[in-house]
């Protein structure tokens, strides 16, 4: 963040209204990106005649070639689409855990959990992207794979402009890349702003998918992965390649106010969380201090406590373990939840336990909203886990592997790379998918579509919606404002705010007065969001990034 910027926005924190930049405006479809080029790759095929999840197919693939940090063929995620004539559906192909792992493989003879679920060929979980946006087009699409699959190819092959932050990036992870050859010779070379980037191995490999999505699961590019995972140590066999299945899961959905709210279901904890945090907010007068004030962040805070603490417990992959998602968000439960909180003074997260449920029940990631001229939308979270995923490339196919193991509670109450403590009900198991805090969500009033949205930042993913669609819904901000305005995370453990540059230091003292303990951080986490509004169709891709908004 430049000195001129946070500047600006210590001062917008001490006013009533945020005023910063307009939002990108359409007439007909737009794209909101955490990368330029994919945004105009997602843009010319809107203009071209596709629909949204033909531009959430190209789009996902462009970032694979453009935005290696997390744009990704190695990884999974999410994609949660509204269509115009109101239905709606989920598609999961976050990753899944190999048939060689096992509940304890990551701790070493202490007990104590190892960096093999971080780095290294061990700890890829089994990849869904491409056969999850092949299920999403079959079914969804329009225009033809093959042309969908083109300009990433073609980005690959000839060549991409090293902008400043891809440079930055790579340059970071350099010593990392430097442990794995394939990586190293791609990803780890000095590049600097203005070089021409060339993926050949990639390119064959997007070449090979363009004619046969399953050749990633069942032809010679598993084939090769399978080869090289056995040479290495990893634990992705063939078998679990063309084992590898997404599913198409029904949309979680609540209310907020006059909006209806549909977002993710487990294995995403967002969802879930979503809902609960806005049913404790909506039955109380949080926002009457105004944004930024102390005594609204604070409620918002000891409302994030207690669901992260929920989290803790009670999430975990829905085919394996029984999620109580109806009692996680029944009306009572979250009246019970309201009235534990003091508005004037912060609780100790060592009170705070995951809730007793009673008979209720009968991190580096990328996000890319889309809206077509027809009002269909797509919300598509996808991730390579960490930065650069696992750091590792398999050799001749040119795409980096996630590291996804590691969102698996390795063990049990420790909390993982993230810090996020996590429970029984996401231990490792095989076949099954880490719990996620990808949270790609759609907002609807009147029968009409309102807002997409969705963001990465591993477990504050889901605080940084919720604010998101609190300073649009609940602030009056535009959307471009409602992405750009500093933000706050708390998560139960450890017990402490991390807030943004850009709140006032009267505010932070006030925090502290009522108990909290604060820390800054340059960034908490980035969202890309349209709201459809009056005509327009407006975007706001985070002013942390180097993303663009895109349309005609």
């Amino acid at each position: 963040m430049t000195r001129l910027l946070a500047v600006l926005l210590a001062f917008l924190c001490m006013t009533d209204t945020v005023w910063a930049r307009q939002p990108f405006r359409a007439r007909n479809g737009i794209v909101v990106t955490e990368e330029p080029i994919a945004a105009d790759v997602g843009a010319a095929v809107l203009k071209s005649g596709g629909n949204a999840v033909d531009a959430a197919v190209a789009v996902a693939l462009a970032l694979a070639v453009t935005y290696p940090v997390a744009g990704n063929l190695g990884g999974g995620g999410f994609l949660l689409a509204r269509f115009a004539d109101g239905r709606s559906t989920f598609i999961d192909f976050r990753e899944r855990a190999p048939r060689k792992s096992s509940r304890d493989m990551y701790l070493d003879a202490q007990g104590k959990p190892t960096r093999d679920s971080i780095e290294g060929w061990r700890a890829s979980g089994v990849p869904g992207t491409v056969r999850g946006l092949a299920l999403a087009h079959k079914k969804y699409g329009g225009k033809p794979w093959k042309e969908l699959v083109e300009p990433a190819v073609r980005l690959a092959r000839d060549g991409i402009l090293v902008s400043y932050g891809l440079a930055q990036t790579l340059s970071g992870a350099a010593e990392r890349f430097n442990r794995y050859p394939a990586s190293k010779e791609i990803f780890g070379q000095p590049y600097q702003p203005g070089d021409t980037f060339i993926q050949r191995d990639l390119a064959r490999t997007l070449e090979r998918i363009s004619r046969d999505p399953d050749d990633f699961y069942d032809g010679q590019t598993a084939h090769k992965l399978a080869k090289a995972m056995a040479a290495n140590g990893g634990l992705i066999t063939l078998e679990d390649l063309k084992a590898y299945k997404p599913i198409e899961r029904e949309v979680l959905k609540g209310k907020y106010k006059d909006f209806e709210i549909l977002t993710a279901p487990p294995p995403s904890s967002g969802g879930i969380g979503l809902l609960q945090m806005l049913g404790v907010l909506e039955g109380s007068q949080y926002k009457e201090a105004g944004w930024g004030a102390a005594a609204t962040i604070h409620y918002i805070v000891e409302t994030m406590r207690r669901y992260y603490a929920d989290r803790s417990e009670y999430l975990g992959d829905p085919d394996f373990t029984k999620v109580p998602v109806r009692a996680l968000t029944h009306p009572e439960y979250i009246r019970k939840v309201r009235s534990s909180i003091d508005a004037e003074r912060a609780s100790s997260s060592e009170s705070v336990r995951p809730g007793s449920l009673g008979a209720y029940e009968s991190s580096e990631t990328t996000h890319f909203s889309i809206v077509d001229k027809a009002g269909n939308a797509v919300s598509l979270t996808y991730t390579l886990n960490g930065g650069h995923g696992s750091g590792v490339t398999a050799p001749g196919l040119g795409f980096l592997l996630n590291n996804e193991m590691d969102d698996f509670a390795a063990k049990p109450g420790m909390a993982n790379m993230f810090g996020l403590v996590q429970g029984e009900a996401n231990a490792i198991k095989p076949g099954k998918r880490p719990l996620s805090s990808m949270t790609p969500t759609i907002l609807v009033r009147d029968g009409k579509l309102f807002m997409v949205v969705g963001g990465p930042g591993g477990g504050r993913i889901i605080t940084s919606v919720l604010q998101t669609i609190l300073n649009v819904v609940d602030f009056g901000m535009n959307v471009q404002d409602a992405v750009d305005a500093p933000r706050f995370h708390h998560q139960w453990m450890p017990d402490k705010i991390t807030m943004e540059r850009g709140f006032s230091p009267d505010t932070i003292r006030l925090l502290q007065q009522r108990g909290h303990t604060v820390e800054t951080a340059s960034a908490v986490a980035r969202v890309f969001a349209i709201v459809v509004e009056n005509g327009w169709v407006q975007g706001g891709a985070d002013g942390r990034s180097y993303g663009k908004s895109e349309g005609f």
